[in-house]
C-alpha cells in the first residue's frame, strides 16, 4: 500500500479529502448524500482490483470539478499520479456543453487505464442512480438533464465507443448492457 500525508494510506487521505470537498453536498434527483457516489465507485473499481492510486483517485474524481477545493492542494495532499488521473475524467466547466463532452471523451481516451475505469465505473452507477430514480420519478427525471434523454444518451455512447477502442475490460460490457436499458426508459 503506498503511503502519503505522513501515515496516512493515500486510499484514507483521498477519503478525507471527499469528505472535506463533498461533506454537506447532495446528489441532484434524489437528495442522498453526495459521499455515497465515490463511495460506491470506488467499491465497484475495488471488486475489479484496481491499484490504491485508482481507488483514492475513484474517491476524489469530481473534487476539482465540483468543489472550489484548490487544486493546489489537492495536488499537494494526494501527489500527481491521482492528480494525472482525476484531470483526465473532469470536465472543462468552462466550454459549451457539446465541446466539454468530446473533450472529456478524449482526455479520457488519451489517459491511463485508471482514468477509463474511473470514468465507465462513475457512469455505471449514474446509470444505477438513474434505474432508481426514474422507478420513483418515471419521464420526470429526465428534466434533472441539462440537455435532456437524447443528448445524454449521445453522450453515454460516445463514451462506450471510445472505451470498447480503447480499453478491453468487462466493465465495457457491464456499460453497454446498462445503455441499452437505459434506451428502453419511457
Amino acid at each position: 500500500m503506498s503511503k502519503h500525508e505522513g501515515d496516512l494510506n493515500i486510499i484514507e487521505q483521498a477519503a478525507r479529502v471527499c469528505v472535506q470537498a463533498h461533506g454537506g453536498q447532495v446528489r441532484k434527483g434524489d437528495g442522498q448524500p453526495y459521499l455515497v457516489h465515490p463511495v460506491m465507485v470506488a467499491l465497484k473499481l475495488a471488486q475489479h482490483g484496481f491499484p490504491d492510486a485508482v481507488i483514492a483517485a475513484v474517491l476524489v474524481h469530481d473534487v476539482l470539478e465540483d468543489t472550489d477545493y484548490p487544486e493546489e492542494r489537492f495536488r499537494a495532499e494526494l501527489g500527481d499520479e491521482v492528480y494525472t488521473i482525476v484531470k483526465a475524467v473532469t470536465h472543462n466547466e468552462s466550454l459549451p456543453w457539446e465541446e466539454k463532452k468530446m473533450q472529456y471523451i478524449e482526455q479520457v481516451r488519451k489517459g491511463t487505464e485508471g482514468a477509463k475505469a474511473i470514468a465507465i465505473a462513475d457512469k455505471i452507477h449514474n446509470l444505477e442512480s438513474l434505474f432508481l430514480a426514474h422507478a420513483e420519478q418515471g419521464v420526470e427525471v429526465w428534466k434533472r438533464f441539462n440537455r435532456g434523454k437524447e443528448k445524454k444518451l449521445w453522450f453515454e455512447q460516445e463514451v462506450l465507443e471510445m472505451l470498447k477502442e480503447t480499453w478491453p475490460h468487462p466493465l465495457v460490457d457491464e456499460y453497454a448492457r446498462l445503455l441499452e436499458k437505459e434506451k428502453n426508459l419511457e
